[in-house]
């Protein structure tokens, strides 16, 4: 694809986000690279899930330019949804359908090839094969999860985009969700993940920041954060 030629994976400038009058992104300026897994931590109301948000168009900035695989939000918004990945809090499935059935209706939105054989794969990476035939609105927080991530993977995305995906996850799913992010053969593949928990986030990233008030106040590569002690006292001075 050309547009992987023409710039970051994610580029993003001057963006603001309110809620009436709360801001949740203030002048917030970020970029990550292609191949890059970014770690995004903050505490709660730092504006970690907006972010998510506004890179996944479920929701509209109101100010600033956001650029996805080149092409800019709100003007390329289907060629954006098709680049990327998303596993939110809502877990953006139809709770009335099986997750098969979930997953068919994801495979002829995207109009994928050999759908079948796609869904069989990322039902074996995130081991959801014996809950397929289940009502979605029947599970736990736990499959609805599994099943939201293997949604996310179908179409062989570019960039993943992952709020707290971690939540809800035995260790079983964790392993699976760890091989994901990490996979050595998707090496243009970028990943943008927030998360409450430093250790997971310097362990499994390239780079991590730090959110507070809706603004980056931290950002470092993590082979340049020698433990998570040093990390953790960035995380905390910006805490309030």
């Amino acid at each position: 694809m050309t547009q992987l030629d023409k710039g970051p994976a994610i580029d993003i400038r001057g963006l603001n986000k309110a809620y009436g009058r709360r801001v949740a992104l203030r002048n917030l300026d970020l970029q990550v690279q292609w191949g890059t897994i970014l770690a995004v931590l903050g505490p709660n109301g730092s504006g970690k899930t907006t972010l998510i948000r506004v890179l996944a168009t479920l929701a509209k900035p109101d100010k600033g330019n956001v650029w996805i695989a080149g092409s800019e939000l709100g003007s390329g918004d289907s060629f954006i949804r098709r680049m990327i990945g998303v596993v939110t809090h809502d877990s953006l499935l139809y709770d009335e359908l099986s997750g098969l059935e979930n997953l068919q209706l994801a495979a002829k939105l995207f109009v994928l090839d050999n759908a079948d054989r796609k869904i069989e794969l990322v039902s074996d990476q995130m081991g959801i094969q014996k809950r397929l035939y289940q009502r979605v609105g029947t599970l736990s927080h736990g499959w609805k999860k599994r099943i939201s991530i293997a949604r996310a993977l179908l179409h062989d995305p570019y960039i993943l985009l992952l709020d707290e995906p971690e939540n809800g996850l035995d260790q079983q799913a964790l392993s699976s969700l760890d091989q994901i992010i990490k996979d050595d053969s998707k090496a243009l593949r970028s990943v943008v993940m927030t998360t409450h928990n430093l250790e997971r986030g310097i362990s499994l990233a390239d780079e991590v920041v730090i959110l507070s008030n809706g603004r980056v106040v931290y950002k470092s590569s993590t082979e340049s954060v020698p433990d998570t002690a040093v990390l953790r006292e960035a995380y905390f001075q910006y805490r309030d």
